[in-house]
């Protein structure tokens, strides 16, 4: 297995050069040269597998044997030791129809555990492996900067810098972050939007001297890593709901920077048989519109009560326009191209009809989030977050009256109170998450400018 460039610029990279490489040297993503297909029978073995056991499997896929069997399940089970629950993912069954894919029982309590726990235990064993200083950087609206800095904090031979819009975050996002102490943690508080910080983080990985002066490494869903690691999740769910009734299985997933869908997407075309991807969005509904109408263009930003899906520009999106043109890197550079400078991609014919064989979509408004909320903790007695209810709600609108609809549960309704409250809902916090309100915070806080963001990088990184 090698990894190429969605841009073409690149020479094949192994696993490991592809996890260090982050964003590929010529400003496209890194993905596999070959996608490998699981048979049915192999997925039908997998249905009795733990989820370290099912990671294992999917993940030898990818690694070339490049991390020794022994070294690669130590990772694993060193990475969710530290899950609330054995099943590490547990699935909880609503209705006859509905099942909830539970993502939310990690150290942030939020879906970023499930990869970045592993992301911290590999870049510790590369970096002790191979002696080599790892400077993470990554930009985070949210969900992304708590589990990354738990991957790593304290890690010897690692630094990490997260990027966050300034106010824009949960309160307790907020504090998951900012209330680590640690030396090798530097937290900055960008006034600005998520995308304003991801641009910023795009355009020093794109700087190759920078980047390698620095020795920066990619913790966001740019780095191949985390979308491998986010579709072991998706097998997880299909083989351990009940599908002995042969009703089609549809996913619906909160998805705001288009990694946890694509992670769908790939697991598809390894041979998972789901029948509909649905992609659950917020007012900031580029994705939606891109799926009905064919055009992707960035509109303006909105604020809303789901607060990690507030992105405009979803920088995954590339992976999957890769794979829409054929795989042919001429004509994915060329829409890139024009997405830079007039601000906009269409697609059309055959092609909009294939995107609309991948995916349905929904952006849902602020008052039918909080309107789902409330429903399903009156009905069912089951709380859910702003971003699963925006899941929730596109599983209503596109679930058929014969199929079986899994919703990820991407956040633990805790880490976003400033909803629930609105729908007077009162719940009682984890003690963990109780406890940062009472802890001091560390953070910088910045304009939106690159050369003052830079500045901190090199004082931090000290090189």
């Amino acid at each position: 297995m090698k990894f190429i460039s969605t841009r073409g610029n690149v020479e094949p990279k192994g696993f490991i050069d592809t996890v260090l490489m982050g964003l590929a040297d010529d400003g496209g993503l890194m993905v596999p040269s070959e996608i490998p297909v699981v048979s049915a029978a192999t997925l039908e073995e997998w249905r009795s597998l733990s989820y370290q056991e099912l990671f294992l499997k999917i993940v030898a896929y990818y690694t070339n044997d490049e991390i020794p069997y022994e070294d690669l399940q130590e990772m694993v089970n060193t990475s969710y030791a530290n899950f609330r629950t054995p099943e590490v993912t547990p699935i909880h069954q609503v209705d006859d129809s509905l099942y909830v894919l539970e993502l939310f029982h990690g150290p942030t309590f939020a879906f970023k555990d499930v990869a970045l726990q592993f992301m911290g235990e590999l870049y510790s064993y590369i970096s002790k492996k191979q002696n080599k200083i790892i400077h993470i950087l990554g930009a985070t609206s949210g969900d992304t900067g708590a589990a990354a800095i738990q991957g790593v904090r304290g890690k010897e031979g690692i630094k990490i810098c997260i990027l966050h819009p300034h106010g824009k975050v949960s309160k307790v996002q907020e504090l998951q972050m900012t209330t680590v102490d640690d030396s090798n943690v530097l937290n900055l508080s960008v006034h600005g939007n998520f995308d304003d910080c991801q641009k910023v983080i795009k355009d020093l990985f794109a700087d190759l001297d920078f980047k390698g002066r620095y020795h920066l490494r990619a913790i966001n869903s740019i780095n191949f890593v985390r979308i491998l690691a986010q579709t072991v999740y998706y097998f997880y769910a299909y083989l351990h709901v009940d599908g002995s009734n042969e009703k089609k299985i549809n996913i619906s997933v909160p998805s705001g920077n288009f990694g946890n869908i694509f992670s769908g997407y790939l697991a598809k075309q390894m041979g998972l048989p789901i029948n509909k991807l649905i992609i659950a969005t917020n007012e900031n509904n580029i994705l939606e519109r891109f799926v009905n109408t064919g055009e992707y263009k960035p509109g303006n930003f909105t604020s809303t009560y789901s607060p990690s899906m507030d992105i405009q520009v979803a920088s995954n999106f590339e992976r999957y326009l890769y794979y829409l043109v054929g795989e042919d890197s001429e004509k994915l550079s060329a829409y890139m191209s024009k997405l830079q400078t007039e601000g906009k991609i269409t697609v059309e014919g055959e092609v909009l009809q294939q995107v609309q064989k991948d995916f349905a979509a929904l952006g849902v408004k602020n008052d039918q989030c909080l309107n789902t909320i409330a429903k399903y903790q009156k009905e069912h007695g089951y709380l859910l977050d702003p971003h699963t209810a925006c899941g929730i709600a596109a599983y209503e609108a596109f679930n058929g009256p014969d199929e079986i609809g899994i919703t990820f549960a991407t956040a633990h309704p805790a880490k976003f109170d400033e909803a629930i409250t609105l729908i007077d809902i009162k719940q009682e916090f984890p003690a963990q998450i109780k406890a940062l309100f009472e802890m001091p915070q560390h953070q910088t806080v910045v304009d939106h400018d690159k050369d003052e963001i830079v500045r901190q990088l090199q004082a931090f990184y000290g090189l």
